[in-house]
């Protein structure tokens, strides 16, 4: 009951904060729209490429940054010049990559400035020393942005080159807290593995990415970048680039913007037969309370929910398990509800994998990738951006491709197979005996693993106590 009571509250805080800001309509849209009322219009005649896990992704952005022209921006939470885009005999080196560039063309890098509190990575000390290693003998230009909200920061992921394409998603150029280099065939190596993606955007679209990093690079420098002209279409995908930006953050955007919270509210309350959702963490109430409803008055019988969320977090934990007792709850045995995760797994060894992707799927008509996560930090006051299409094929095509690596099938059985059907018969069977195998102390014979689902109502509480010190 305390939990209960401590999370309306925090509903009832965020709500009267994003109507005195103007933005209402984020928790309670009008219309049946699928697009946000962002600062950017959805775009049509764009390509959207979903690249998954590090090994297919890491190395396309080397690629596409050696055919840079004219310029290269690329933010980040926390970028390392050692880090390394590919893995082969001579890797490409991020920090070496970028100097050899810079010396030909325009090269920009936008970091968050760290944690104040040295308890929390990266510090600003950590941020100070690994900027001054970038950019030590090199013509490449970075800018540290302190501009965060207590306790959150500035959390997105993107690249633009030469204002023609964009990357845009959640994989950090970073190796700090795990080394996002990992193949879809996430074989046991003895480390925490790295499920991640993101998405390689052409056409039009990449125009607001990069109005988003000029805006940004204005207010943490002072200089105004030259805006060149959208690009021409290159695809059929039409694309909304939405965002999160915290309030009296940045001068020109005094009232902020939620638009990837509005995104995923319509989204999620117009779903008829399947919600399938990757991410770090679920802890806003908002976006659990639409699920919920979903569960109890399902729009059809055969709807489901398919959750694939990391094992161990690398906080809220309880948080996570509490919102998935209040989803168990509402499902009422009816198994219209699927929570898991995946491991690292070669023979019968078995290592930890860590799901860092931020993944929405709807009804195979509604597709978001990008850097923010379902928790109040991403929606409401970490500098986040997602881009979302509306594109069937597209979102059909990242599904399948998604479960064919879970469910360790190929594409065509996944794509051939009824979604709701290959939930009940391949999904839950997988996910529960190899549950049962783990405490039976058996070895694995499957990636896939079952989550816990209720945990004890007092384990919902540090998310939204946390929520009450920090939301203002």
């Amino acid at each position: 009951m305390v939990g209960r009571g401590i999370e309306a509250a925090v509903v009832a805080r965020h709500r009267g904060r994003l109507s005195r800001l103007g933005h209402g309509q984020v928790l309670t849209p009008e219309g049946n729209g699928l697009w946000a009322t962002g600062h950017t219009a959805p775009r049509s005649g764009c390509q959207i490429e979903v690249l998954i896990d590090g090994a297919s992704a890491l190395p396309e952005m080397a690629r596409a940054m050696r055919t840079a022209r004219d310029y290269i921006h690329l933010t980040g939470w926390h970028v390392e010049p050692s880090f390394e885009l590919t893995r082969d005999e001579q890797p490409v080196v991020l920090g070496r990559l970028l100097a050899e560039l810079a010396e030909q063309i325009d090269v920009r890098v936008l970091v968050w400035a760290g944690a104040p509190v040295p308890a929390f990575h990266p510090s600003r000390r950590e941020v100070r020393t690994t900027v001054e290693n970038l950019v030590r003998g090199t013509r490449i230009r970075c800018a540290v942005d302190p501009r965060e909200r207590p306790f959150h920061c500035h959390h997105e992921k993107t690249i633009v080159i030469d204002g023609e394409l964009a990357f845009v998603g959640g994989i950090d150029l970073t190796t700090l807290a795990g080394d996002r280099f990992d193949s879809q065939d996430h074989e046991a190596r003895r480390r925490l593995g790295w499920h991640d993606a993101a998405a390689l955007l052409r056409g039009p679209a990449v125009a607001d990415v990069d109005e988003h990093f000029a805006f940004r690079w204005h207010q943490v420098t002072g200089e105004r970048l030259a805006r060149r002209p959208s690009p021409a279409p290159s695809g059929s995908h039409t694309v909304q680039v939405v965002r999160t930006v915290a309030e009296d953050m940045y001068a020109d955007l005094p009232k902020g913007e939620f638009s990837v919270l509005e995104s995923y509210v319509r989204a999620l309350r117009s779903a008829e037969k399947l919600i399938y959702l990757e991410d770090q963490f679920l802890w806003a109430p908002e976006i659990v309370a639409i699920l919920a409803e979903k569960l109890e008055s399902p729009p059809q019988s055969d709807f489901r929910i398919v959750l694939v969320l990391p094992a161990r977090p690398n906080n809220g934990r309880d948080t996570t398990l509490g919102q998935l007792g209040v989803l168990v709850d509402a499902d009422k045995g009816r198994q219209r509800l699927l929570a898991t995760t995946i491991r690292c797994l070669s023979g019968g060894r078995d290592d930890p994998l860590y799901v860092h992707a931020k993944i929405g799927i709807v009804d195979d008509r509604w597709l978001t990738v990008g850097s923010a996560n379902l928790n109040d930090h991403s929606l409401l006051h970490d500098t986040e951006m997602n881009l979302v299409s509306d594109d069937p094929q597209l979102a059909r095509e990242t599904r399948i491709r998604l479960w064919a690596e879970h469910l360790q099938l190929d594409a065509a059985t996944v794509a051939a197979a009824d979604p709701c059907e290959l939930i009940d018969d391949r999904w839950r069977p997988i996910a529960y005996q190899q549950l049962d195998r783990l405490r039976a102390g058996a070895p694995p014979s499957h990636r896939l693993l079952a989550l816990p689902g209720v945990s004890h109502r007092s384990r919902r509480l540090l998310g939204p106590l946390v929520s009450l010190i920090d939301d203002r």
